[in-house]
């Protein structure tokens, strides 16, 4: 997905899939570059599938899929997407960054959907960097890497590398990919076979945070999510709106139906349930990474919120992974998703 043609026809494309990769954007990479193929006749896109070992990878929705190559005999491809989704840190360990560092020295684009660009960032390989990943991974991103410019787009396609946030958004990375080198006209048939919204560009946002109907609400919550790790105190944030503290708090109660404040601690709140669950950082890391200056004040906030303390919540997480492990010894190693997916995650990230 290199930003200029490589050489190679087909081209080819790396896909290394980690435990617990998500299906939907891996899927929806692949297929756009399929049907153009299709539809023209012609072998213009080709793909391996790479796992560590070269063993079938189970995705986070409990399938396995098969891999072409382990990292010893993978091809050096063009260009390579490292594709995972939660818990992209399991898969960190010397020899990936090795061998991740080693297809960049060989002149191998690299580029990460959904959470890839953790794996990557690890490695060291994307300072300096504008990349994007999900949504929910975003903050934490940013406070850990400070050196990549992770923004909250589709998709972004640079001289460096690529990435997308995931779901459907690779649909719209493959897309771009056909139309740069094969035309609109393709492009178009293929988002046709897709029943594709043709509108969707790098830059499009996400998500709609909470779909308000005024916008001043919409780039509040934006800005909330944007400082969970760092809060904004609510007259900074009015002031940066344009509005009077009064008249953000009249906005909220009216559309919200709550105020500025427990909206901000709700989401502050909610980050760090994610965290507690899909991370191994510890309870003080995490109360840092969400606005709070102790373990205390953070653990008397997250038990009114959630009804539980941040180490029981864990303690509950780890206890439903080894009722739920399997028994097959292959597989016992793997941690099960123990968080609830949102409505959100169900249609974009199976």
């Amino acid at each position: 997905m290199r930003l200029t043609s490589s050489a190679q026809s087909p081209e080819s494309i790396g896909f290394l899939l980690l435990p617990r990769f998500a299906m939907v954007a891996f899927f929806s990479a692949i297929e756009p570059l399929r049907i153009a193929n299709r539809l023209t006749g012609e072998p213009l896109f080709e793909w391996d599938l790479v796992s560590r070992d070269g063993r079938p990878v189970t995705a986070s929705n409990g399938m396995a899929l098969d891999a072409d190559h382990g990292l010893e005999d993978a091809p050096l491809t063009p260009s390579l997407a490292v594709c995972s989704s939660f818990a992209p840190d399991d898969a960190i360990d010397a020899t990936l960054v090795s061998w991740l560092r080693e297809r960049a020295a060989q002149g191998c684009m690299l580029g990460g959907m959904d959470t890839g660009c953790v794996v990557l960032a690890a490695a060291g390989l994307l300072d300096d960097q504008t990349v994007t990943l999900h949504w929910e991974s975003l903050p934490e991103f940013r406070a850990r890497f400070p050196r990549v410019d992770a923004v909250e787009s589709l998709y972004e396609v640079t001289p460096e590398g690529f990435s997308c946030a995931g779901g459907s958004s690779a649909i719209d990375m493959s897309l771009d990919l056909i139309r740069r080198r094969h035309g609109d006209d393709l492009a178009e048939r293929v988002c046709a076979q897709l029943l594709h919204d043709q509108g969707r560009r790098p830059a499009s946002r996400q998500r709609d945070p909470l779909m308000p109907e005024d916008p001043l609400l919409t780039r509040a919550i934006a800005m909330m999510e944007a400082n969970l790790d760092t809060p904004l105190c609510i007259g900074e944030l009015a002031e940066a709106l344009g509005l009077s503290w009064r008249r953000l708090d009249r906005l909220f109660l009216r559309q919200l139906g709550t105020s500025p404040q427990r909206t901000y601690l709700a989401r502050r709140l909610d980050h760090a349930h994610r965290l507690l669950r899909e991370t191994r950082h510890s309870v003080m890391e995490i109360a840092l990474a969400c606005g709070f200056g102790s373990a205390s004040s953070f653990t008397r906030a997250f038990r009114r919120h959630h009804g539980l303390t941040p180490s029981a919540l864990r303690r509950r997480g780890t206890d439903r992974a080894l009722q739920e492990a399997p028994s097959d010894p292959e597989l016992s190693s793997r941690e099960p998703s123990n968080r609830e997916p949102s409505s959100l995650e169900l249609s974009n990230r199976a």
